[in-house]
């Protein structure tokens, strides 16, 4: 081969290696790029398990909104994503209001859960007084761990906006409120499924209102 072709084939390699090496580094961006779940105005994305739940849920100012404040929730109501996730750090601000004397204000983020018979079976990371921070495992083993409120205290606005962080790889789960890592669990039953939705709830029982807003996910 002359050195003039030679040449030729280098840099032809050369500039091979580097597409590649291109389109590896945007493959990989892609793979752990944070989006958002929400698109601010519509519930693209979105669906309930029963198509009478959705009255439960109105989107306003770039927020779901879940229950009114006003009117008692007669059954846990959930808006849960079309896709399943595995591993994935989630995070939201929420906010939740209600009269305690109403009934029980509380709700949760559902994740690796599936529905099955009409109920939404999986984790949720719970909200609400009493409950701030635990790991509970709907329509399936009830709760995992507590969250330590101890710790959390000195962070939550219990009448305001708060942030969660859900973050969920492999068989380690990690709660984080505020910031604040509320609980750490290790799950050991190997039938329990690694993949499902996310969830957001509204639990029965209260005049409970919760908001979510700046929704986002990261896959690992």
């Amino acid at each position: 081969m002359r050195t003039h072709d030679l040449m030729h084939c280098s840099q032809a390699l050369l500039l091979m290696i580097a597409i590649m090496a291109h389109i590896s580094t945007i493959y990989g961006q892609d793979q752990n790029k944070t989006v958002s779940l929400f698109d601010g105005i519509s519930f693209h994305g979105w669906n309930t398990i029963r198509d009478d739940e959705l009255s439960f849920w109105k989107i306003a100012d770039s927020t779901i909104i879940g229950g009114d404040g006003a009117t008692k929730i007669p059954y846990n109501t959930f808006l849960y994503t079309d896709e399943k996730y595995s591993d994935f750090e989630f995070q939201c601000m929420f906010k939740i209001t209600g009269e305690e004397h109403t009934g029980m204000i509380n709700s949760g983020i559902q994740y690796r859960s599936v529905i099955e018979d009409g109920k939404m079976i999986g984790y949720q990371a719970d909200i609400g007084k009493g409950y701030w921070g635990d790991l509970y495992d709907e329509h399936r083993r009830g709760e995992l761990k507590k969250g330590n409120l101890d710790g959390l205290q000195q962070f939550l606005n219990e009448e305001g906006w708060n942030s969660y962080m859900i973050r969920c790889v492999g068989n380690r789960h990690q709660l984080y409120i505020n910031g604040f890592m509320t609980t750490e669990y290790v799950e050991i039953d190997p039938q329990i499924p690694s993949s499902g939705v996310i969830a957001l709830q509204v639990h029965s029982g209260g005049n409970t209102k919760v908001e979510f807003k700046n929704i986002l996910l990261k896959r690992f």
